[in-house]
């Protein structure tokens, strides 16, 4: 191919893929294809960005080089892209020593303009020429007038505060300087907050020059395309302006540890968390992952030392004490990967103990050996994923770049990770023969590359720093002259007029946009059948899974009270997680993955859209299988559901302690999710209902039933046994599966027997009851009742709750009734409107949060928030302001267009066959028929400037509810008590 090199070509059968990897000729750019018939095109360009610092300029030029370039000086072209593109994927990442930009499209047209719009702004970015960029996306000081205090604000400054408010994220950070204290992995690629105010304008070029360059580029284009032509367009539009030269980018090897090195740093609690039995512990090793087979090898250590039900080194150091939640694994994506041991909630005093219980459980697994079937199970639900290529709602294209790069930028070819079947064939055979105990001698315990991290609570220490940082700053504009102060007051200014001036017309047209004429009409529509077979009633989707069975079993929690729904949360947590009649929990946990490709039990409630305010909660156990093992899997169901060992108090008071441990762990890692779920609880039966089994009120469930268990651990397991038993009967239960018709029929074949059998159990456990329990009488359960019962809903609050963060998630929510203001598809366009005008601007460009969103639901519940937020009251503000804004709304006819294209885009999204089967439910039982769904994208693609205008009722109401969530600083929620009902710790 003209001006470019092949370099070689790979068929990769596995994947119906003809890969090849290019250079061009001039530039030196390296290019890898993967031609196959996937319609959801991705596009990938990354450059390998060692962080000689700390300063986080590799993520800062990610944010910057994004706000506009030469072919398209827009102030944000990222956020026009998504407001207006029907985009599958749109994103950057900053990685330890890369940085990617990947977008993917199943549309052509888009796809080209996804491309050209990421070509330039990587290659010819304004922010190299305009410093208020690096200020708005980086760092600036920030003060609007003499007697303001001085500040520090910034997108990425504030993004990484709240990256290291969370203690796991510090812990990472220092496992990394730990192990590679001479290469760029000791410093913070994304920043540090302390070091980022560092980073001058000078410094942010040079980087870009050094580093943004085709030389040091890796480009990755996958999926169904005419590869040639897009090559021959990248060679003139881009690549040949460039001269091929040494970025000097390569990263060193760690040069190995002769001994272990030892680390202590401290992370911040709470002012009532103890101090005690709160200490993070982590023994970390470097190993070789010298090719694939290595690679999936140490991963499937990963589950079988670690990740399992009772895996062994977990737990013993479970019950050596050491900690209530052990976690770690393989690590890799870089040059040098590692393993990791951490326990969570030790003392610091436990550290010789943890090395050497570590020591000799592994010398006692290389001499015993290993669980076979804990390795086949850990293989084959590898080997699943791998096959089934389900990877949420990222394309899988992008899934196998991303893989691509964990070789190709390190000097190995791109598809190596990428051929995976036969490493599966061997490591099955080899793990006969003790492959695996090698490999653990060899990489764990004959290697002194390795390091201890300490991380030790210490209270208030998040107000220490701000604390120290205020008087800092204090001292700073102290020390300015009144010139430099009039000066630092003017550049505040300047900024925030930049970021108020809008995009000039002339310039919005120069980014390239779809025509409504090149979105399709037709609905993706719904496809189930209902058939009742031996009354029971199944919801069968039929579709291309290629084998695959998503198979749940959906029970109504109807049956349970208010005070027993926290139970059957904590219930989703123990099933499969405990002894059962025929298995100990680690084997069930093998022989589950041995014959499925996971199986997950949930809680959720449905808003019945028939009846609002109305819903219908559900407990699902969700399994997916090849249809040849359908028997022994329906089987397990049975087991885990009719036999499970409530009564074994010492497992249980493992899985409570873990189980405290993770969720707090999502609220630090989800703080936004948790905060409107929380104040949708004051007025939404569904709201209500996640916060009982999943939210803010049952991580103080949790709390309050691992303090009780101590002092009564019995009670809790006959309290599961309990729930179990109202739960899990035929007359709650109703069946969905997404297969094949083949599939299909083999359920339907051999459900009746299946039926028959579980109504065996139940009278067993119904006999055995009796016996155990003089007041107990068969058949005496509670029946399912015509009329859904509802939570009580207690009204509307406004809670702040304080956490050792340094940034805030600020929620409000409320319900508009939709007889009165009937659910339009105008309320997606608005959706767009907001998180990519309204809330970006005034909340992320000029607030400095690294995240703001919004939504209105089919049931009249709509929600506004921010991620990552410095302010808390002038976020508030800007809620309050919105129906004014909405009533004013003005767009011109192209802007509508991105809009709409925008609400497409995301209606759009790429659905997999496990989308479907959890799709299919939700609309079955809120009655979302396939002419709501087409009445919807009518509607959307019809919007005018008027039918947003009319929404300003719709959060008039919304905001009229009262009800508001804050999770933050507790610095931030004290100076603003005025704005709360009540406050309170939320980490106890």
């Amino acid at each position: 191919m003209k001006n470019y090199e092949l370099i070689e070509t790979r068929r990769i059968d596995e994947l119906s893929t003809d890969a090849c990897i290019y250079r061009h000729t001039k530039s030196g750019a390296r290019i890898f294809t993967m031609k196959n018939t996937d319609d959801n095109k991705v596009f990938s360009i990354a450059f390998r960005t060692p962080a000689e610092d700390s300063t986080g300029v590799a993520h800062i030029t990610e944010h910057s080089v994004l706000c506009g370039s030469a072919k398209f000086p827009l102030k944000d072209p990222f956020v026009e892209l998504a407001k207006g593109s029907l985009n599958t994927f749109l994103n950057a990442m900053t990685y330890p020593d890369k940085t990617v930009y990947p977008v993917a499209s199943r549309n052509e047209k888009d796809f080209e303009h996804l491309m050209d719009v990421y070509l330039d702004a990587v290659f010819h970015p304004n922010c190299v020429e305009d410093p208020r960029i690096l200020q708005q996306e980086g760092w600036h000081y920030e003060m609007m007038d003499e007697q303001d205090a001085l500040r520090y604000n910034g997108v990425v400054y504030n993004e990484m505060k709240g990256v290291f408010s969370n203690p796991e994220s510090v812990l990472e950070r220092y496992i990394m300087n730990a192990l590679f204290p001479d290469t760029c992995y000791a410093n913070e690629s994304g920043g540090d907050p302390a070091v980022i105010p560092e980073l001058s304008f000078d410094q942010f070029r040079a980087f870009h020059a050094r580093y943004y360059h085709p030389s040091n580029a890796y480009i990755i284009l996958y999926g169904d395309m005419d590869m040639e032509k897009k090559l021959a367009w990248l060679d003139e539009a881009y690549l040949s302006e460039f001269d091929a030269i040494d970025p000097d980018s390569d990263i060193p090897l760690q040069p190995a540890f002769t001994e272990l090195h030892e680390e202590e740093i401290a992370y911040s609690v709470g002012a009532h968390e103890s101090l005690t039995k709160n200490t993070y512990l982590a023994w970390n090793v470097v190993v070789d992952a010298l090719d694939n087979k290595r690679n999936l090898a140490l991963d499937i250590l990963d589950y079988v030392l670690l990740s399992s039900p009772g895996a062994p080194l977990k737990q013993a150091l479970v019950e050596a004490g050491i900690g209530d939640d052990i976690f770690g694994g393989f690590e890799d994506g870089i040059r040098q990967p590692y393993f990791s041991v951490c326990t969570k909630g030790a003392d610091a005093k436990d550290k010789k103990r943890f090395l050497s219980i570590i020591d000799t459980t592994l010398r006692k697994l290389v001499k015993e050996g290993l669980d076979q079937q804990a390795i086949l199970a850990a293989i084959n639900h590898d080997e699943f994923q791998y096959r089934e290529a389900d990877y949420g709602r990222s394309p899988k294209g992008l899934v196998y770049a991303l893989t691509a790069m964990d070789t190709w930028l390190y000097g190995r070819e791109p598809w190596e990770y990428l051929f995976c079947t036969q490493c599966y064939q061997e490591l099955r055979e080899d793990a006969k023969h003790g492959y695996f105990e090698k490999l653990i001698a060899e990489c764990l315990l004959d290697n002194p590359h390795a390091a201890l991290v300490i991380c030790k609570p210490e209270r208030g220490l998040t107000e220490k720093r701000e604390q120290a940082l205020a008087k800092k700053l204090a001292t700073m504009k102290k020390g300015m002259t009144q010139a430099e102060r009039i000066a630092c007051i003017d550049q505040t200014k300047a900024l925030k007029a930049y970021q108020e001036e809008p995009t000039s017309d002339e310039n919005l047209r120069k980014l390239p946009l779809l025509s409504i004429s090149d979105i399709g009409k037709q609905a993706e529509r719904y496809h189930w059948e209902e058939k009742r077979v031996e009354d029971t009633l199944l919801l069968e989707t039929s579709r291309d899974t290629r084998g695959v069975m998503y198979l749940r079993l959906n029970f109504n929690t109807q049956c349970l009270t208010e005070e027993e729904l926290p139970y059957a949360g904590f219930l989703k947590t123990v099933l499969a997680y405990m002894d059962t009649k025929q298995h100990s929990f680690q084997d069930l946990s093998s022989d589950v993955l041995l014959h499925t490709g996971g199986m997950n039990f949930d809680m959720n409630a449905y808003p019945d859209l028939d009846h609002y305010n109305h819903y219908t909660g559900i407990f699902s156990v969700e399994v997916k299988l090849l249809y040849e093992h359908l028997d022994r899997v329906l089987a397990l169901i049975r087991e885990i559901l009719h036999t499970t060992k409530f009564e074994d108090t010492k497992r249980m008071a493992e899985i409570l302690a873990e189980a405290r441990s993770r969720e707090r762990m999502k609220i630090e890692g989800a703080g936004h999710s948790y905060a409107v779920n929380r104040a949708s609880a004051c007025f939404s039966g569904t709201g209500r209902y996640q916060d009982l089994v999943g939210g803010i009120s049952y991580y103080h469930f949790i709390n309050r039933v691992a303090d009780a268990f101590h002092a009564d651990p019995t009670t809790l397991g006959r309290k599961l046994w309990e729930i179990a038993d109202k739960l899990f009967r035929l007359e709650n239960m109703f069946v969905s599966i997404t297969a094949e018709p083949q599939g299909i029929a083999a359920f339907e074949q051999i459900y009746p027997t299946w039926k028959e059998n579980y109504r065996r159990d139940l009278r067993e456990k119904e006999l055995l009851r009796e016996i155990l329990d003089a007041d107990y009488i068969a058949g005496t359960h509670t029946e399912a009742d015509e009329e859904k019962p509802q939570l009580i809903l207690h009204g509307s609050r406004n809670e702040g709750f304080r956490t050792p963060s340094q940034v805030n998630y600020v929620a409000r929510a409320g319900w508009y009734d939709p007889t009165k203001h009937p659910y339009t598809g105008a309320l997606r366009v608005l959706k767009m409107i907001l998180n990519y005008d309204y809330l970006w601007l005034n909340l992320r460009v000029k607030g400095g949060a690294y995240g703001c969103m919004a939504g209105f639901g089919r049931s009249g519940e709509g929600y506004l928030c921010s991620y990552r937020d410095p302010h808390i009251q002038e976020t508030l503000a800007c809620y309050e302001a919105l129906p004014a804004y909405i009533r004013s709304f003005s767009a011109s006819e192209r802007d509508m267009t991105k809009y709409i294209i925008g609400a497409i885009s995301e209606l759009d999204t790429p659905r997999t066959n496990a989308n479907v089967a959890a799709l299919s439910v939700s609309a079955f039982l809120s009655h979302v028929s396939n002419e709501a769904l087409q009445r919807e994208r009518d509607q959307v693609l019809a919007t005018t400037v008027e039918d947003i205008r009319a929404l300003s009722d719709y959060v008039e109401a919304v905001l009229a509810t009262g009800a508001g969530c804050t999770i933050g600083s507790g610095t931030e929620i004290d100076a603003h008590q005025d704005l709360f009902l009540t406050t309170e710790e939320l980490f106890k």
